[in-house]
């Protein structure tokens, strides 16, 4: 990992934790409403998403107001395992503090996806995600199947910037939402 992409890391979650949270709140239902007007998100019967962490934007109000099948991430080694999802079922606190569906809750595979959003540190203007740094959506994404879904990259307008240092196995996302609307 280059010492460019940890300080950026480093930059943009600093910037993202001193948002404050009435700030926060109001940017994430901002968010979900450009994504709830999409074509790609109204045309979607199963999502992929996540639980917000590190004050990440917030999808709650998607996953209340929406009639969607939903599938959250379980962090097993270095892989993410997709499982159904919705809102009245509990969440389990996962390895790294993350929110997770029960690990009995129903996989998802590929075939079963329409759409996934994606979480992100920050995202540049030709689609290209910044994230923790621990490879998991660029895992998922070199294998065809996951590939082949469309992706939507979440960040706060802030954290949208034009150009982020990639390596050679980063494949760009298909599209950038902000608060501000779809960046890409």
């Amino acid at each position: 990992m280059s010492c460019d992409k940890t300080n950026l890391r480093r930059q943009f979650l600093q910037q993202r934790q001193e948002l404050p949270a009435e700030v926060w709140r109001s940017q994430s239902d901002q968010i979900c409403h450009q994504i709830s007007t999409c074509p790609q998100f109204l045309a979607a019967r199963t999502i992929l998403a996540y639980q917000s962490h590190r004050q990440e934007p917030n999808l709650d109000y998607l996953f209340t107001h929406s009639h969607k099948q939903w599938g959250l991430p379980r962090s097993i080694s270095k892989e993410l395992l997709w499982q159904r999802w919705q809102p009245s079922q509990p969440l389990i606190i996962g390895k790294y503090g993350i929110l997770e569906p029960d690990p009995r809750s129903a996989m998802l595979t590929p075939d079963l996806v329409d759409l996934i959003l994606v979480p992100a540190v920050a995202m540049d203007n030709r689609g290209y995600r910044l994230g923790y740094g621990g490879g998991y959506y660029d895992r998922l994404r070199s294998d065809s199947q996951w590939r082949k879904i469309p992706t939507i990259g979440i960040v706060f307008d802030f954290n949208y910037v034009e150009q982020l240092p990639t390596e050679a196995w980063d494949l760009p996302l298909d599209a950038v939402c902000t608060e501000l609307g779809f960046r890409l």
